[in-house]
């Protein structure tokens, strides 16, 4: 078992890299070829930085965005996840919901809201060690030819000597890029940030055990750049305070509210106009989803246009809102790089004067 103790996801990303070329073995699997390393465990000593900015792992805030608030909300619906991802759908037995929806599993699949359980225990009594938050279910899961099975299969939430959340998550099949440093990272960063404030503490570490540890050579390939000898950690968008970390807010009520808010604007495609948050945390986040959904119903230069608009009405140096605007920048970079060969093209080929 190999320990990599980082600050954030960003941090980590580069010497998972160097850790999983030095040390993976390549194998055949049902997905391709892929290099499986040694067991990790990634402990975070900053969990609620949860954004990787590198531009060759180019990630897809808005989705992870909403599929946080989807999860928090204890939601197992496929379709709104299709509008950030398409391919969504392949994973689905049915067509309609998400058998591994870890939030369903959290709030509902076992007959109880676990969270709110845990909350109220750690609240009552911080040396409770019995605080286990079950996602892996034997009985659906065990022997299960399902497209969907879960892969973080359970949590632990204990206090600290100092009264500090810890939250630790164990999980039996880890893609480096797409599970353990992009969509782990941010929802289990989510997860400990909105526990902490149900029980009024402070936030503590995130530990993620990882047993089949691994990343498929295809992906692999597109960010090979990103190595520890190749990055300037001076210039990591948290510790040089580019950008900075919005914090939830207000109770959690206050916040359930917020979130149910939140999803149905987004599923609405913001067609009602009525509501607008009114804490730092919500906004961003309304921002970050409206843009998303201005993205994708404009064409053209309009889309990169009129999404970056929206963007720009919120705070600069928001973690998500930066990363949206990098995500969107890069896309509208290569539209015009497009819209140039198009043109030059057209004067070669005669069909366009030359000014």
């Amino acid at each position: 078992m190999q320990v990599l103790n980082v600050r954030n996801c960003q941090e980590a990303l580069p010497f998972a890299l160097r850790l999983l070329e030095q040390e993976g073995e390549e194998r055949q699997s049902r997905n391709g070829p892929v290099l499986i390393g040694p067991s990790v465990t990634t402990v975070y000593s900053h969990p609620c930085e949860k954004v990787v900015f590198f531009p060759q792992r180019d990630s897809n805030i808005f989705f992870l965005a909403y599929e946080s608030l989807w999860m928090l909300s204890g939601r197992n619906d496929l379709n709104p996840l299709r509008r950030y991802v398409s391919t969504f759908g392949n994973f689905s037995d049915d067509g309609k919901t998400l058998n591994s929806a870890y939030g369903y599993r959290w709030k509902k699949s076992f007959g109880k809201d676990q969270l709110q359980i845990i909350a109220r225990r750690l609240k009552e009594n911080p040396d409770d060690r019995r605080c286990v938050l079950q996602m892996w279910d034997a009985t659906q899961d065990l022997d299960s030819s399902s497209l969907d099975i879960p892969c973080n299969l359970v949590c632990t939430f204990q206090r600290g000597i100092e009264g500090e959340l810890n939250l630790t998550v164990f999980c039996r099949s880890n893609d480096i890029l797409w599970g353990a440093y992009f969509a782990n990272a941010f929802q289990f960063g989510m997860l400990i940030e909105y526990m902490a404030l149900a029980i009024g503490c402070p936030i503590g570490t995130y530990t993620q055990i990882s047993v089949n540890w691994h990343g498929y050579l295809n992906t692999l390939e597109t960010v090979k750049t990103i190595r520890p000898d190749r990055v300037n950690f001076v210039e990591n968008p948290y510790t040089d305070r580019r950008v900075h970390v919005v914090p939830m807010v207000g109770s959690i009520e206050e916040l359930d509210e917020e979130i149910s808010l939140l999803l149905e604007d987004a599923d609405t495609h913001f067609s009602n106009g009525s509501y607008y948050p009114d804490n730092p945390w919500s906004q961003m986040i309304y921002l970050v989803l409206q843009a998303h959904e201005v993205y994708k119903d404009n064409v053209g230069e309009k889309k990169y246009i009129n999404s970056l608009k929206i963007l720009e009405q919120g705070d600069p140096k928001a973690d998500w809102i930066v990363a949206s605007k990098e995500w969107i920048e890069r896309r509208y970079a290569i539209w015009h790089i497009k819209q140039a060969t198009k043109g030059l093209d057209q004067i070669l080929n005669g069909s366009l004067e030359h000014p």
